[in-house]
């Protein structure tokens, strides 16, 4: 196995086809099918489905594929530091956090980054909340954030921001506006968690965090959630109350895409609460209200070398600047 190899592997993954990935490399199919051969020989294990439709990864070739690309990427960066004296820190430095909050931080942080250190490469796992810590204890990832985990073994974990868990949906008759209470800070208006339990909800599976925070609030007061739908997939999920179908519980990173034509006040330092179109419900919970805490995670030996810092600062400071002008309705946490 060597770099060539991998290299023409990943094209074939990315291609679909050992004819256009043929192409794209400027070698010849029956060369490079006996490289992929090659590889999988020295691996032990097949790497490719063949169809008449082209070729897809077996799951030992997406695990290949994934690593293949940090190391395709540290190689290169590599080759860069021989080539020429390193100007600014460099490296890969990988990010693990939950997928609710990609949209709102990561496209930002990345774009920030390639601007400012070039050389840094940022690689992104996101998923639930058990899959960020995962990856964290693995040592598959630099930088996570965590949902509601103060501490990990072998982790530095500091607060990062504490956000409401929101009742969100559209008010198809009017009845559950008339459930609201005006909020005595001009923000979102509020509603009482009991309400908000025996509106049809729109939910995920238990294995969601959000889930088990809802159903541990109604266990303690005795209530029953009226669940009207159950669906893993966010956007199944986020289909369904867009339609009326029922209301769901959602953090409020994921305000900007919880209803259409949502407003958000951007304005520096904003106080207010976004407002949502006429017909959609955008509410915090009372009684009790349910809460969703971030810690920034590091294992201590990554935390200071200068890639991983540049990019763990970068975050800091792009979600502050979110929560301070009102694009993230969070309090901020971070010491220091």
């Amino acid at each position: 196995m060597d770099l060539r190899a991998l290299r023409y592997f990943n094209t074939v993954v990315e291609a679909g086809s050992l004819s256009r990935a043929a192409h794209q490399l400027y070698v010849a199919q029956p060369a490079l099918t006996a490289q992929i051969k090659k590889l999988e020989a020295s691996l032990g294990t097949q790497l490719l489905e063949r169809s008449h439709a082209g070729v897809t990864p077996t799951p030992a070739g997406s695990q290949l594929y994934e690593d293949a690309r940090r190391l395709l990427s540290d190689a290169e960066a590599m080759g860069e530091r021989i080539r020429r004296l390193p100007q600014g820190p460099e490296g890969s430095v990988t990010i693990a956090v939950p997928f609710l909050l990609t949209t709102l931080l990561l496209g930002p942080v990345i774009e920030a980054l390639a601007r400012s250190h070039p050389r840094i490469r940022v690689f992104v796992l996101d998923g639930m909340s058990l899959t960020v810590q995962k990856a964290m204890l693995e040592r598959r990832a630099d930088i996570g954030i965590l949902v509601d985990t103060p501490a990990l073994a072998g982790l530095d974990c500091q607060p990062l921001a504490q956000e409401d868990i929101l009742l969100c949906g559209r008010d198809r008759d009017g009845q559950v506006a008339a459930l609201l209470q005006p909020a005595t800070d001009g923000g979102l208006p509020l509603i009482d968690f009991a309400h908000a339990c025996q509106l049809p909800l729109v939910l995920q599976s238990r294995r969601y965090a959000i889930r088990q925070s809802v159903e541990a609030a109604a266990e303690r007061r005795g209530l029953r959630l009226n669940i009207a739908h159950e669906h893993d997939s966010v956007r199944v999920i986020r289909s369904l109350y867009h339609c009326g179908a029922g209301f769901t519980f959602s953090p409020a990173c994921t305000l900007a895409e919880s209803a259409p034509r949502l407003m958000l006040d951007t304005a520096p330092h904003a106080e207010t609460a976004p407002t949502a179109a006429p017909g959609w419900i955008v509410a915090r919970l009372v009684n009790p209200a349910l809460q969703r805490h971030y810690q920034l995670a590091t294992p201590p030996q990554r935390a200071n070398e200068p890639a991983s810092a540049a990019v763990r600062d970068c975050l800091l400071a792009h979600a502050h600047r979110m929560i301070e002008r009102g694009r993230w309705q969070a309090r901020w946490l971070y010491p220091g």
